[in-house]
């Protein structure tokens, strides 16, 4: 896990990070820390535009539910400006709506250096949280919506529905890649 602090929304609900000695993992919950910051983001010139924006077929996964996938960014076009949701297993049952209370395993890319940033998949552990209520990057929280039991989902998340700014260990202007799978998704509220 990273340490990257207590969550705070700000502006037009981009979420920013400010370090307060607790351990956070980059889909958002906080868990006590004991642990050392990690180093500081490397600095690296922006990428020159390709002249061709990406879709979710442009990005290569591999893998089934319940195993922990790879991304694939492509070198030939730019991040998509605009949230980029696919299923790439369908799942069953009802959809999530906001309030579901859901668990999820998930890796993460960044675009920027194509490398994986996180991994609920390598802790052998879900990521808990609940819809719509603000605790997760607003990717998540729009990404998920309607998300079914056993879905595989590709979020693609712009950097105003990401980290914006950056933080410890994601870059300024940052588009998030995630490869999602829908461990629990409740069919009420509960």
């Amino acid at each position: 896990m990273r340490t990257f602090g207590k969550i705070v929304v700000i502006g037009a609900g981009v979420l920013a990070l400010a370090a307060c000695g607790e351990k956070q993992n980059t889909a958002g919950s906080v868990q006590s820390s004991t642990g050392a910051a990690p180093a500081s983001a490397s600095t690296s010139a922006p990428a020159a535009p390709k002249g061709k924006e990406c879709t979710a077929e442009d990005v290569k996964t591999t893998g089934k539910f319940g195993e922990a996938p790879t991304i694939t960014i492509p070198d030939d076009c730019d991040p998509p400006k605009k949230l980029i949701t696919k299923d790439l297993e369908p799942g069953t049952g009802e959809g999530a709506k906001a309030g579901a209370k859901l668990k999820m395993n998930y890796s993460l890319v960044t675009w920027s250096n194509k490398q994986k940033l996180d991994s609920s998949f390598d802790r052998g552990e879900p990521f808990e949280l609940t819809l719509g209520a603000g605790k997760v990057i607003q990717g998540w929280d729009q990404g998920l919506e309607g998300i079914k039991q056993g879905a595989r989902r590709l979020l693609i998340i712009p950097p105003d529905l990401g980290y914006g700014k950056g933080d410890r260990g994601i870059e300024p202007n940052e588009t998030l890649v995630f490869v999602t799978d829908a461990v629990s998704v409740p069919t009420d509220k509960g």
